[in-house]
């Protein structure tokens, strides 16, 4: 397994890393996406440490909590050969502190979660989402206060605007907190937007993209294609409204190229479209899911082996979308802010 940097840190981090959100099965549809109990995590635990895998990202409000609960059991007496990445932000009930980045709800749900995870420290602690009621300074101090307590390790953000995330990597400067390592972004070939300004930043900030969702909701899985539609037994079904939304045409390009590139290879779609995400700027690693021993296997497949130049340019072509303004045609950008793969920040 490869290991990259997690942005500017000192921090290697497998490019594969595995998505607990499966875990536990409590709660409503959108936080509990399987039923995965502690036996069974366990198991695939196992399968991802064979591999090199070694990053579990979760959250608080998975399963509502239970995802964390069911983590902790599965790497229980081998903490030292994890990572454990969990989030918080995001509702957990109806009061008025269940929700946001306050400094009351960071410390409780820091608590909660090393409690959860029956750890005495989280490798790296993220925001699900900008909380525009709270002031940035008090986020990042707070931050500041549980990793000087040992409780934190690093620090991230996820589904954050670009002028929310410059905004909190420019006071952690002025102050001296700890700067954000990692931005978890929504990144596929059928939901490229992270590339209009997002990755542009994190190549300039030293912020690595963690991406969640690859197959694009699961899109791209190869089970939908031109004349298929989303199978009878697909979560699509209940769960599409919930994701970023796909146009079935353009979905039908992409899966055109995907299912070409594939026999090329001898992959499966899945693993070519995982593999594209690889080879693309600042990205530290892509978090793959998985509800069985089966579905793992298959999607470890995307690494040790990489698309050539051609593939990469015809699945490019297949997936490019206008971009919005001022990124698009006449006003766009690309001789100012073209993406290299190094990341570092600019000399003032």
């Amino acid at each position: 397994m490869e290991y990259r940097r997690l942005g500017e840190s000192g921090l290697q981090v497998p490019v594969l890393s595995f998505g607990a959100g499966t875990f536990g099965g409590r709660g409503p549809l959108f936080s509990a996406w399987g039923n995965t109990d502690a036996a069974e995590a366990r198991r695939l635990v196992d399968v991802c440490l064979d591999a090199g895998v070694t990053m579990f990202d979760t959250a608080d409000v998975y399963s509502d909590g239970a995802s964390e609960t069911v983590l902790g059991a599965a790497i229980k007496g081998r903490r030292d050969q994890v990572l454990v990445s969990t989030k918080t932000t995001l509702p957990m009930g109806d009061g008025p502190d269940d929700a946001g980045s306050s400094r009351s709800r960071l410390i409780r749900a820091c608590e909660d979660a090393l409690r959860r995870l029956d750890t005495d420290y989280i490798d790296l602690f993220q925001l699900h989402a900008f909380d525009a009621g709270t002031p940035v300074q008090e986020v990042l101090s707070t931050l500041d206060d549980l990793v000087r307590a040992g409780k934190v390790r690093y620090v991230g953000v996820s589904n954050f605007a670009g002028w929310q995330l410059m905004k909190s990597l420019a006071v952690a400067e002025r102050r001296g907190y700890p700067r954000y390592a990692a931005h978890q972004v929504y990144y596929s070939l059928v939901g490229r937007d992270y590339e209009w300004e997002l990755m542009p930043l994190g190549a300039d900030q030293g912020v690595g993209a963690i991406v969640w969702s690859p197959l694009g909701w699961g899109r791209l899985t190869g089970k939908i294609r031109r004349g298929h539609p989303i199978p009878a037994g697909s979560r699509l079904h209940e769960t599409a409204d919930y994701g970023p939304p796909v146009d079935d045409e353009h979905l039908f390009d992409v899966v055109d190229v995907l299912e070409q590139v594939a026999a090329e290879t001898g992959k499966a779609i899945p693993q070519v479209a995982i593999n594209w995400l690889l080879q693309r700027p600042t990205v530290s690693s892509v978090i793959i899911g998985a509800r069985n021993e089966e579905q793992l296997r298959q999607n470890l497949g995307a690494t040790g082996w990489s698309l050539t130049s051609d593939q990469v340019a015809r699945l490019d072509a297949a997936s490019t979308r206008t971009a919005p303004y001022p990124y698009f045609p006449y006003y766009r950008q690309d001789g100012f802010a073209r993406v290299n793969p190094p990341m570092g920040r600019r000399a003032a």
